[in-house]
């Protein structure tokens, strides 16, 4: 299983598409108690369950890490871990997948400039206030002297992402492989 960690616009979401697309991973659904927007299916972009069927899943202890966000609970679930899947995953969360000792999940940290993440923000469309928002909550959120360290850490400035795609597939293949 491939983890990618990276602040916001550091290409994480488009690595995972082009992971998919080009060597058959397939993206790790997390569970969200929030609802779903238009376009989004069940099953695919998340799985959408009530709050009561989230609480039940904490209680058996079903989820690897869980947290609050915005109003509502997301999680990621043991059954969901398989050698052919993705994870884009928050710092705190790493750190949880990194006490299962499994071999088999690699992390990836997807370093990136706050210059080049701002641009890449302005171009998707991502209003100003909030592009600053960010980039202050990233700093802290991202300080390597506060987080879980990754297995790899790759500069995603200099890069397409089809080639840190196929970095990454490489260097997962080949730690999979030593094990």
């Amino acid at each position: 299983m491939i983890i990618l960690i990276g602040a916001s616009a550091s290409g994480k979401t488009e690595v995972c598409k082009a992971l998919c697309y080009s060597f058959g991973y397939k993206k790790f659904v997390t569970t969200t108690t929030r609802s779903k927007r238009r376009g989004e299916i069940d099953g695919i972009d998340y799985f959408f369950v009530t709050n009561e069927e989230f609480d039940k899943r904490v209680k058996e202890n079903k989820f690897i890490e869980h947290i609050l966000y915005n109003g509502n609970q997301y999680g990621t679930e043991k059954n969901q871990i398989d050698d052919k899947t993705v994870l884009v995953l928050e710092p705190d969360g790493l750190k949880e997948f990194k006490k299962l000792n499994d071999p088999h999940i690699i992390s990836f940290f997807l370093k990136s400039s706050s210059n080049i993440r701002k641009e890449r923000m302005r171009i998707r469309g991502d209003e100003e206030s909030v592009i600053e928002k960010r980039l202050i909550l990233d700093e802290n959120k991202f300080n390597k002297a506060n987080m879980t360290p990754a297995d790899f850490e790759i500069d995603s400035d200099k890069e397409t992402i089809k080639e840190l795609a196929n970095e990454i597939h490489s260097l997962y293949i080949k730690k999979i492989e030593a094990n």
